[in-house]
């Protein structure tokens, strides 16, 4: 993995921090919001875990890049919030929508010194990831987010691949929305029988493989009673050699001339050798007819694991097929492309043309989350997020979400304002034929209405990558992708 995420110089810059010490120490003191006072308020900003209810899945994680902060939220409302440092100056973590799309507990960097990155989330192919890290209370990686350790472990824990990973410049909470098009979206009637078949496929895949392992079971079974039968056949054959070379042994003394006792006994002893190989023979003859079956079962058996074992592999992937087609789905809606895009289970696999009613005017960047089914009518609960711009590395600006008295005590963060959502949402004209391949959506879909076009980090197994305009993205703009990414696989 090409993470971006540490500071090969930090010891360095560290050493000559403590020198300048006493020369600036004054100067640092009295300076508002300098790094001393972050890493104080930082030092305040504990983890926090929810306590008045169990905690779900997490379906979403908010990093405020002017608090760093992170907040994990599920169906219900945020269940985990902690400190975090994103990059520093002329690295900074791009503000935008991510998911991830890769997880490895243990990850070392091949670009820092083999750095240590615990619990690693990737974002972006690019090398932007959220994973533990030192936390020196201010913006100091090189485009990660770094986040406590414990933290860290807790998170890739209870997340799985393709939770959304919201990057804000701002403070921000979703909060709940309805409206006629996300209405449309989440139709549960549309998905019934695509369930319902996706239920069946999933059985007939759990039958397959029963059938499989038996069929598989009985060519062992039938291969080791061949082995067995072989036995008597190389007996009776072997016993028949031995019997034959008495035989050549009487007739060349009968050959030889003897007379008398000895004739006798050469005469009487190819009598019992002929009598013994005709005995042998029959025993050869009935243990080959036994072997020759079980070796027919042999192949009969065979045959039917590798039918049974296809069998198996073809009901695996119709119920990965159908199960896929019943997975979350993400749709992008661009006002810059004028187009819709939909992905599923990292895959795009739809693209149309869409209205924007005063495409001229920008609509702002907004995502839509599915988060679950309520009441007996099975309707959808949707939650809403509005991005907007920020100064995060504006150190004299106001934290949202933090109280100017006390700067440090933690407050819930900044609910969004649903009015810029549902206006995007009005002014959105999405064909009915896309429409009707869109109802249905289930819990974990997403909508995402933006002024901007997909990044270039949108890509094979991915889901859909937004960076917003006019906010800094140093940890990411030299490292776009590119013809080399599908070298990916070499480089993590």
């Amino acid at each position: 993995m090409s993470s971006r995420c540490v500071n090969p110089k930090g010891e360095r810059q560290a050493s000559l921090r403590l020198a300048c010490l006493p020369i600036v120490g004054l100067a640092a003191l009295v300076a508002a919001g300098g790094h001393g006072g972050a890493t104080e308020r930082q030092r305040e900003r504990a983890v926090e875990s929810i306590e008045s209810r169990i905690a779900g899945e997490p379906i979403m994680a908010i990093v405020s890049l002017r608090n760093q902060w992170i907040s994990v939220y599920d169906a219900k409302g945020w269940t985990l919030r902690a400190p975090v440092s994103s990059g520093q100056k002329g690295r900074e973590t791009p503000a935008g929508i991510f998911s991830v799309i890769q997880k490895e507990a243990e990850h070392y960097s091949n670009l820092y010194d083999d750095a240590y990155m615990p619990h690693m989330q990737r974002i972006t192919w690019s090398g932007i990831a959220l994973h533990g890290g030192s936390l020196p209370g201010y913006p100091a990686s090189h485009g990660c987010v770094r986040m406590p350790f414990d933290f860290a472990a807790r998170l890739f824990d209870a997340t799985r691949l393709g939770m959304r990973v919201i990057v804000a410049p701002t403070d921000l909470a979703p909060i709940e929305i309805s409206h006629p098009v996300l209405l449309s979206l989440s139709n549960p009637s549309a998905n019934a029988s695509a369930s319902a078949r996706a239920t069946e496929a999933d059985e007939a895949a759990s039958e397959a493989a029963k059938k499989a392992d038996q069929a598989r079971l009985a060519a062992v079974t039938t291969f080791r009673e061949s082995t067995r039968a072989m036995v008597p056949v190389r007996v009776a054959e072997n016993l028949k050699l031995r019997a034959e070379e008495q035989l050549v042994g009487a007739e060349t003394a009968l050959g030889s001339g003897i007379s008398g006792a000895s004739k006798e006994q050469a005469e009487a002893a190819k009598t019992q050798a002929l009598a013994r190989i005709a005995e042998l023979q029959a025993q050869s003859n009935a243990a080959r007819a036994e072997l020759q079956q079980k070796l027919d079962a042999v192949t009969l058996t065979r045959e039917a694991a590798i039918n049974a074992e296809a069998a198996r592999v073809a009901a695996a992937e119709t119920a990965r097929q159908l199960a896929r087609e019943v997975s979350p789905k993400s749709v992008l809606i661009s006002r810059k492309t004028q187009r819709l895009y939909v992905r599923q289970a990292f895959q795009p696999i739809l693209e149309s043309p869409v209205t924007i009613v005063d495409a001229d005017r920008p609509i702002g960047t907004h995502v839509f989350t599915a988060a679950e089914r309520t009441g007996g009518d099975n309707k959808m609960r949707w939650t809403a997020v509005s991005l907007v711009r920020g100064s995060p590395n504006d150190r004299d600006a106001q934290p949202q979400g933090f109280a100017r008295s006390g700067l440090g005590q933690n407050v819930e963060p900044m609910l969004a304002w649903t009015g810029g959502a549902k206006t995007a949402l009005d002014r959105i004209v999405i064909p009915q034929d896309v429409l009707d391949r869109l109802a249905g959506m289930v819990p974990r879909s997403s909508l995402i209405i933006t002024d901007e076009a997909l990044s270039s980090e949108t890509g094979t197994d991915t889901d859909f990558v937004v960076l917003l305009s006019g906010e800094p993205q140093g940890g990411i703009k030299f490292r776009q992708r590119g013809p080399g990414a599908a070298l990916r696989d070499r480089l993590q």
